[in-house]
């Protein structure tokens, strides 16, 4: 056992394969881009709305349907069944987001340069975990305007969580919940360091198989 533990941590200090490196550092640019597309995209129709309303979510903002109008249209809507208003303050603990995406991608141009296999792994650990954390936050902050509903309302309705993924229906309404260009850029990054990480530990399994170096 602690012969292959000597293995694994002398496997872990090795440099990265040369065309690693030039993949790490092409993945930053999907990844520092995701700040310029929306990350997800809430829509909804009704009868009273043929054309429907939506929103865009961005990593530092959140952009209205319609020129932006149609963020105040939800706003009324929302404010008859007791939810919260929904504007940036209400994503506040989203702001470290363009921070995170920013310091991503310096770290990662970092071990593309420099790093060795234990910078990879850490690497890969931040950003899943930081990408998770994100995603979680969202979710909960959904969870919260279903839930946290105002007894003064004029409309009395149950507590629910709006769509996070896909279409559901919440009264008269329909609602569709769906990631977009952003995400998806920072899906590419993600998948990305993973699969760079994870050959790099199948060439390290396979060589110990063979008793190479």
């Amino acid at each position: 056992m602690m012969l292959y533990l000597a293995k694994f941590h002398e496997f872990l200090s090795r440099p990265i394969l040369p065309h690693s490196r030039l993949v790490l550092a092409l993945l930053t640019v999907p990844l520092l881009l995701s700040l310029w597309f929306p990350l997800w995209k809430i829509s909804m129709e009704a009868p009273q709305y043929p054309q429907g309303l939506s929103m865009d979510i961005y990593a530092y903002k959140i952009v209205g349907g319609n020129e932006g109008h149609d963020i105040q249209e939800i706003n009324t809507l929302n404010h008859y069944i007791g939810m919260r208003k929904l504007d940036q303050r209400a994503f506040a603990d989203l702001d470290f987001l363009p921070f995170f995406l920013g310091a991503l991608a310096l770290l990662t141009l970092r071990v593309a340069v420099i790093g060795d296999i234990r910078a990879l792994v850490d690497l890969t650990v931040l950003s899943l975990y930081g990408g998770l954390f994100a995603f979680g936050r969202f979710v909960y902050q959904l969870y919260l305007y279903g839930h946290d509903l105002s007894p003064e309302a004029p409309v009395k309705i149950k507590p629910f969580t709006p769509v996070i993924l896909g279409t559901k229906d919440v009264a008269n309404f329909t609602t569709h919940s769906f990631p977009q260009l952003g995400s998806i850029m920072v899906g590419v990054f993600l998948t990305g360091i993973t699969l760079t990480l994870v050959g790099h530990l199948w060439i390290g399994r396979k060589n110990a198989a063979t008793g190479q170096e």
